[in-house]
């Protein structure tokens, strides 16, 4: 049987999924897991470092229960702003010059703020770090997702989403290191540089350098290469991916060409003419139209659930996760948090030196205890699915809530933190991977910064309840996220199963 030239042509080109399998599985993948996996510990870094702060920064800044509440709403509100604006940048752009970027803002902001002398510009530097936060979250897994073979997707992702955790310990263990030491202070004219101010310009440091390793040693996706109609440089990607994966071997990359979406869509969409306002205009349309796509067709129930899913898991992890170094701070003298009103009350007139270590090694500990569930999520991701580990892990997440308002020591709050922690970040890397695999390339990081955005709205929400209610009456926030997680965990049972599905 013969072939014509067109049909020969056609037969040596491979879609995205072949040139991936083709491509091979090794070295690449992995210093691609460091490399995004030391950017996402980095984001865990920038979120989580106000949460060490607040028992020492409350004094410097002359902070209020409801200032705390702002101030670490602060962030997500940049994150809300961010989220969106990033995730059509690199759907459009692409990943890797965004996550530079984004990664870049975060890190100078997140240093700038450790300068601010008053409150309010503390927090208004924040929430401009907030902002390069929220465009590397959601793009660093669409980036990582788009070098993966498919059936080694779902435990790599849940291996990236490890790292939150490991941002999460280093936080917590240069904040054990950093804060308590009063000697590293330093007292200058306008500024009286205390010890948590250089915590803070620690905490910027893993931004900055994964944005430079970003710009001089990454590859843009070659999944949205592939999509932008730039065959040649997507071959390149996959032929270094080739050359790392197989060292050994002495014939270079066995593919001659790509499949490419057509672009005439795209230059149909394009605007040829027309006054300043109306290509304003049209810029506008297409910005928003990833959203509405969203809500049209099949990806519509999926899309709603996953706002449930998104709002419900980050009010209740970032509302309590945020304020567990204080809760820990008002258990120092045994008891529950919500145990003692008066006790709470009266906590605020203390000093705030010397510094109080156990605060530290209590959020130390509690960090740490992520790493049982990340193991359980990267050898069952494949086997059991996200959906299924998504609703579990939220269903237990809301009982171990609820038993930390019942339980009344110290030793039994810590307990229960520890164990809210283990399986709450269960559902953090399942939500990872079936975020990344429901969505096509040209809606992915697009779909991923509406969903975290609607989980930064209701971050905010969760900690400015926790602040405005915490010194009354924190039953009330700790029995609503025991509600939420419920409610989501229920929510999650609605997805399809996207067990090793292929990428569209």
């Amino acid at each position: 049987m013969k072939f014509t030239d067109d049909q020969t042509s056609s037969r040596k080109k491979l879609s995205y999924e072949e040139a991936v399998e083709k491509a091979g599985f090794g070295l690449f993948h992995w210093l691609l897991l460091v490399v995004c996996g030391w950017a996402n510990a980095s984001d865990a870094v920038e979120i989580l470092c106000v949460s060490f702060l607040l028992p020492t920064a409350r004094c410097d800044l002359l902070l209020t229960s409801a200032d705390m509440g702002l101030l670490t709403s602060s962030i997500f509100l940049g994150m809300m702003v961010g989220g969106y604006v990033w995730g059509y940048l690199a759907d459009r752009r692409g990943r890797r010059s965004i996550l530079v970027i984004s990664l870049a803002v975060n890190g100078i902001f997140g240093a700038v703020a450790s300068l601010a002398p008053s409150f309010w510009l503390f927090l208004l530097l924040r929430f401009f770090s907030g902002v390069g936060v929220g465009g590397s979250i959601p793009v660093i897994f669409s980036y990582f997702s788009e070098f993966q073979p498919r059936l080694r997707r779902g435990a790599m992702i849940s291996a990236l989403a490890t790292f939150w955790m490991a941002g999460n310990i280093l936080a917590a263990g240069v904040a054990w290191l950093v804060i308590p030491r009063t000697s590293l202070s330093a007292h200058w004219g306008w500024l009286d540089f205390q010890s948590w101010r250089l915590f803070v310009v620690l905490c910027s440091v893993p931004s900055l350098s994964s944005a430079l390793i970003f710009r001089l040693f990454m590859p843009e996706s070659p999944k949205f290469l592939m999509e932008a109609g730039r065959e040649t440089e997507a071959l390149s990607v996959f032929q270094k991916m080739f050359k790392l994966n197989n060292r050994c071997a002495t014939k270079p990359f066995p593919v001659p060409g790509l499949v490419i979406r057509s672009k005439d869509d795209e230059v149909k969409n394009r605007p040829t003419s027309g006054s300043r306002c109306q290509q304003f205009s049209h810029q506008l349309k297409q910005a928003l139209d990833p959203m509405k796509q969203l809500f049209v067709g099949p990806l519509a129930s999926r899309s709603v659930v996953l706002l449930i899913i998104f709002f419900c898991i980050s009010f209740g992890y970032y509302g309590l996760w945020m304020w567990f170094p204080e809760l820990f701070k008002r258990t120092e003298d045994g008891g529950s948090p919500c145990a003692n009103v008066s006790r709470v009350q009266n906590s605020e007139n203390e000093s705030c030196y010397p510094v109080k270590t156990a605060v530290y090694m209590e959020g130390f500990v509690t960090a740490a205890s992520n790493l049982p569930g990340n193991i359980f999520t990267i050898l069952l991701m494949d086997r059991i699915g996200g959906k299924i580990l998504l609703s579990v892990s939220l269903l237990v997440s809301s009982v171990s809530v609820f038993l930390i308002y019942v339980v009344k020591t110290k030793a039994q709050s810590l307990i229960m933190s520890c164990v809210f922690s283990g399986v709450s970040v269960v559902s953090w890397n399942a939500l990872d991977v079936v975020g990344t695999e429901l969505y096509p390339t040209q809606l992915r990081s697009s779909a991923l910064g509406v969903f975290t955005g609607v989980g930064r709205v209701a971050a905010i929400m969760g900690n400015v309840v926790f602040g405005q209610l915490v010194d009354s009456n924190c039953a009330i926030p700790l029995l609503m996220v025991s509600a939420l997680l419920l409610a989501g965990g229920l929510a999650a049972l609605r997805l399809p199963q996207t067990k090793q599905t292929e990428l569209t």
